[in-house]
């Protein structure tokens, strides 16, 4: 993947129109599907997709950054992220739009027993500041030349808006990547009995209607997830344990939320042939 570095964007365009080619070769010919396996063809249509993403496509958004305050000391910020579960975390003082940097898990183990907070020398590390509309392969070129994998994604007023790691740009090539971040409790889409679905309320509303083939959101329509989907039927954020029912023929259970969003649904199908949109 070395053509995604420091090369030419002459040597880059050469390469996708080339993968265009072998796409169309792969989706046009029997021959030339036999001979990549599954995974190798869902490589190359990841590639071809990347041009057309922006980081705010792929970014964390802000409601679920978990950061750590830099006058934190530093034995409760190894304790911080014993508890998120990530081995760096954010730092911001005072409010989350004032982000100074991240700190990393092995720097802080090797701060242990020290009186000093994370504002100590060496202990917040830099990071990047980009904007939402920031093509994916050009931060992901920044992120190698800089080596400096977390970004924090600013809006136009300078407020964060969201945060990318390397890892989020590579999973948009290779597909997921299980590690530390992933919640491996909660998978995003899961049947729990026949009929009924759990999901993460961030879950794409596309994924939902391929998996029911059915509508739920109108072509006009500036809904993406399925939180957003409810959100738009009852036009606030419900509580949990509230149903809201879909015209498609589902009700939609909130297992969990807070006062600023929904975080996890239940899904009852109730209507086995219904497809109009909300």
């Amino acid at each position: 993947m070395s053509w995604l570095g420091g090369g030419r964007s002459r040597d880059r365009d050469e390469l996708r129109e080339s993968l265009v080619e072998l796409a169309e070769r792969i989706e046009g010919e029997e021959d030339e599907r036999e001979a990549l396996d599954p995974a190798e063809r869902q490589l190359v249509t990841n590639v071809l997709k990347l041009g057309d993403l922006t980081v705010e496509d792929v970014m964390v958004p802000r409601a679920d950054i978990i950061a750590i305050e830099i006058s934190t000391p530093i034995d409760a910020a190894l304790r911080a992220m014993a508890e998120a579960g990530h081995s760096r975390l954010p730092v911001y003082r005072g409010t989350l739009d004032e982000l100074v940097g991240m700190v990393h898990l092995k720097d802080v183990v090797g701060r242990l027993g020290e009186a000093g907070t994370l504002e100590s020398p060496g202990l917040v590390r830099e990071v990047l500041f980009e904007a939402p509309s920031r093509r994916v392969l050009d931060l992901l070129n920044r992120m190698r030349t800089t080596r400096i994998h977390l970004a924090i994604v600013v809006d136009e007023y300078g407020g964060t808006d969201g945060l990318v790691t390397i890892e989020d740009l590579v999973e948009q090539i290779v597909g997921e990547i299980e590690d530390e971040h992933d919640d491996q409790q909660q998978p995003r889409l899961e049947e729990v009995e026949d009929g009924v679905f759990e999901a993460d309320a961030r879950l794409d509303v596309e994924e939902l209607e391929a998996r029911l083939d059915r509508v739920l959101v109108d072509d006009d329509e500036d809904v993406d997830t399925l939180g957003g989907l409810v959100f738009a039927l009852t036009g606030r954020v419900p509580a949990a344990g509230e149903t809201v029912e879909h015209p498609a023929g589902l009700v939609f259970e909130v297992l969990d939320a807070d006062p600023r969003r929904i975080k996890r649904l239940r899904i009852r199908v109730t209507a086995p042939e219904a497809t109009t949109a909300a």
